[in-house]
């Protein structure tokens, strides 16, 4: 079994959603976390739950800001490394998504999506290969069931997750001489925060959850994930158990991605 309690985990998107799902499932095992999003107060909500959960505070580190700016990019890495010495494992969770078909996507909403859900992810690995390389570590990507499966209402966001589902693979086999894994999971609907921001999320609870329901309806096993659903997938992919296991598109979705658009189903 993986010895979590001598493992760097760095997670990017932290403050909510899957990242913070993640954080905590790691939490429970007492690996040494370091952590980043966007917004401090949640980012510090992650933190006291990881230390309400037994994780020493001692055993958290973390750093507020965007990771598409290379600055935060840089101290997500120099903080790790001055906190513990090393790095183990690289969740690359942080993304964003505007509900915008072609027409209505103006080019700063394109460039966002582009520049958070791709460049930065990629700029962040970049950096972090050699240190990874170090520990013969991996490397997580949280992508999406967009990135295999075509979807009308949202395609800057499916193309940008298509993108790193092929970076996964490719990088898989560059890294793979060097002993390191790379993977990604991709996840059905999840209750987060994704899809409540922008100007055209769903802002209002009523909305929100009309959109769950709706979005159950489109997932074979009849209902909507969790953020621990997709933590749990992480941490296999992560572990020693799963050391044969590189360059996988791991989907999370109770089986959404093998129906046809548009179909919907029930559970009797």
């Amino acid at each position: 079994m993986t010895n979590w309690k001598q493992k760097v985990i760095v997670i990017t998107g932290a403050s909510a959603g899957i990242g913070e799902g993640t954080a905590l499932h790691f939490a429970k095992f007492g690996a040494k976390l370091f952590l980043t999003g966007r917004n401090s107060d949640n980012l510090q909500k992650t933190k006291d739950q990881c230390v309400q959960l037994g994780l020493p505070d001692e055993n958290i580190g973390s750093v507020v800001g965007d990771i598409t700016d290379k600055t935060v990019q840089s101290k997500i890495l120099s903080g790790a490394l001055e906190k513990y010495g090393k790095i183990d494992v690289l969740v690359n969770n942080a993304g964003m998504v505007h509900y915008l078909k072609t027409g209505d996507t103006s080019d700063e909403e394109y460039d966002e999506m582009f520049d958070t859900n791709v460049k930065a992810q990629f700029m962040l690995t970049k950096a972090a290969m050699e240190y990874i390389k170090q520990t013969k570590g991996n490397i997580v990507f949280v992508s999406s069931i967009c990135g295999g499966r075509p979807m009308g209402e949202l395609p800057v966001y499916c193309m940008s997750k298509a993108a790193i589902d092929m970076f996964t693979q490719c990088l898989a086999l560059e890294l793979a001489p060097f002993g390191v894994r790379v993977n990604s999971v991709n996840p059905g609907t999840i209750v987060s925060k994704i899809a409540r921001r922008g100007e055209r999320g769903y802002h209002s609870d009523e909305d929100y959850q009309k959109f769950l329901v709706a979005q159950a309806a489109k997932h074979p096993l009849g209902r909507v994930g969790v953020p621990e659903d997709v933590a749990s997938a992480i941490s296999f992919l992560a572990s020693d158990e799963a050391s044969f296991i590189s360059g996988q598109i791991l989907y999370v979705d109770g089986a959404r991605h093998c129906i046809s658009a548009g179909v919907t189903t029930s559970v009797k």
